[in-house]
């Protein structure tokens, strides 16, 4: 990375402030969309999991994450170096492009913390919190950075020599936490009553909240990932728009005709699908590519999601079904739709390309899915004999909101003469002790 002694462009710097707050929000923006799928005894615990994932992702950035991830390539394109390190060097004079190095730096230090905290949502209900605090750090530094360096790092051998396209995170965000989540969710094993127990979404408009947020914060994502308030940015930012929309509305058309009813949960789902889609694509793909885009991501992850039921596998939220299978599909249509007016030179199938880019960018999805899942598996392997990943039964039994933070999300009655419910009273009267 060169840091060149230059102003930085202040519209750019302006709207890069814009999106890192925006993309920020998306954290915030999961919890509730998270919390509002998981039954009421585990709300808080999993709103506690994406927040606590926003302080302990920031420390590791700092401290070695984005000298790592974005600094300059000291081993053939896996990693970078530790120049950069507690953010030496990096003084508010530094410019990355046309913008300060500094808002560079946390404005990918967003995407590192959301792509930890979604992981959270294909082991919800069941992992040990104190386990969690663990794994996020760890998995940041073994995981998502060196994806990143591959990806978006100088020297970053996807990047550089592979040739694969990635506007904005379908390699590092999508497919790294869809992979990680489904490894992770093997290590823990399916919850008590997988299959046998109803665990509908206990709050439906949570759920939508939260989507409506995810949304909001998603044109910070993508338009941000122009590093600049230019067309580029703007092409992103309506294609986002678009693929978010036509995802909407093929999850809920396989929802009529398979099941008879289009749900508020299939149109929340449907568009966090087509947003997922998009994001590798959002800055290769025309207007028409977006539509597809989004629209196939709905119709497949509308199905993909219930192949845990028969692969027997306990994606909580649907992480496997909408981010792993959501990326894919993004990931790999540039190699179908991608324009060089988009681009700068790149061409998909249809554009004339031929096969080479779809090549390219399968060759990236199998690399970084494989990479993903084995370092993830070994993680939660080692965590596990260590010092345990899955909550006792009883704590999973009673709810994680109880046991681990001696709180209730909901006021569900009194006791005595009509002295509210405590968690004090609550885990004495259960017997149960709070996990540690």
């Amino acid at each position: 990375m060169t840091l060149a002694a230059a102003h930085a462009n202040t519209g750019d710097t302006a709207w890069l402030l814009a999106a890192t707050a925006l993309v920020l929000l998306m954290t915030p923006g999961l919890a509730l969309f998270y919390g509002g799928m998981v039954r009421t005894k585990s709300v808080l615990n999993m709103l506690m999991m994406s927040f606590v994932s926003i302080a302990l992702v920031t420390v590791v950035w700092l401290a070695a994450g984005y000298s790592l991830a974005f600094g300059d390539d000291v081993a053939g394109g896996l990693i970078g170096g530790l120049d950069h390190a507690g953010m030496a060097g990096l003084g508010p004079d530094s410019v990355q492009g046309t913008v300060p190095t500094l808002l560079f730096a946390t404005f990918q230090l967003t995407f590192a913390i959301i792509t930890a905290a979604l992981i959270s949502g294909a082991i919800a209900d069941r992992a040990k919190f104190g386990a969690w605090l663990v794994f996020v750090p760890v998995w940041a530094l073994l995981v998502y950075v060196p994806v990143a360096h591959w990806v978006w790092g100088p020297g970053g051998w996807i990047l550089d020599r592979l040739g694969a396209l990635d506007f904005a995170g379908g390699l590092p965000v999508e497919i790294t936490s869809g992979a990680s989540g489904l490894a992770l969710c093997l290590v823990l094993g399916p919850r008590l009553g997988f299959k046998k127990d109803a665990m509908r979404p206990h709050n439906l408009p949570m759920v939508m909240l939260g989507a409506g947020l995810l949304w909001f914060g998603w044109f910070g994502f993508n338009a941000g990932s122009a590093l600049g308030a230019n067309g580029l940015a703007a092409a992103a930012f309506l294609n986002t728009l678009t693929a978010g929309c036509t995802g909407l509305l093929g999850w809920l058309f396989v929802e009529q005709k398979r099941d008879g009813h289009p749900t508020t949960l299939g149109a929340a789902s449907g568009a966090v699908a087509g947003l997922v889609a998009i994001t590798p694509s959002c800055g290769s793909v025309s207007l028409l590519g977006a539509l597809v885009v989004g629209l196939a991501a709905g119709v497949v992850c509308s199905y993909a999601v219930g192949w845990k039921f028969k692969l027997n596998y306990d994606d909580s939220l649907d992480v496997v079904g909408v981010h792993l299978v959501g990326g894919v599909i993004g990931t790999l249509l540039i190699g179908v739709f991608a324009v060089d007016g988009m681009t700068g030179g790149a061409q998909g199938l249809l554009y004339g390309g031929g096969l080479a880019q779809l090549g390219r960018q399968l060759v990236a999805v199998a690399v970084v899915a494989a990479y993903a899942f084995t370092v993830t598996f070994g993680i939660g392997k080692l965590l596990d004999r260590v010092i345990g990943l899955r909550a006792d039964e009883d704590h999973e039994h009673t709810g994680l909101d109880l046991t681990v933070h001696a709180e209730t999300a909901y006021d569900h009655g009194v006791l005595g003469h009509g002295a509210p419910v405590s968690a004090h009273s609550l885990l004495s009267a259960q017997k149960v002790k709070p996990q540690e």
